[in-house]
């Protein structure tokens, strides 16, 4: 007998391997890495970290509002941020707002 899928698989589990591969070897690509898992599906679905420079993580955000909420978390996702960091540690978050993403 054969059994079929119900629903579709995310596609998100069968990539991440992929994106952990091809991710720099940095501390901006391990906090990429971290991201998702360190502030939850929710947060990451408004924002993501773009650029790290001297220990600042830019996280762009889809919305202002976002922007203030992760500015007044700062403190503490910084702290949950760098535990699974190997490369360097970040010591504070710098929030910008951005146009939304296509697709």
């Amino acid at each position: 007998m054969t059994h079929y899928r119900r629903s579709p698989r995310q596609l998100d589990a069968a990539l991440d391997p992929l994106q952990a591969s091809l991710a720099p070897d940095t501390v901006l690509g391990e906090a990429q890495g971290a991201w998702r898992a360190t502030v939850g599906e929710t947060i990451a679905a408004q924002a993501r970290p773009v650029a790290e420079r001297g220990g600042v993580l830019t996280v762009a955000c889809e919305a202002s509002v976002w922007a203030q909420e992760l500015d007044l978390m700062g403190p503490e996702l910084i702290g949950r941020l760098n535990a699974p960091l190997n490369r360097g540690s970040l010591t504070r978050l710098r929030c910008v707002t951005t146009p939304a993403r296509e697709g």
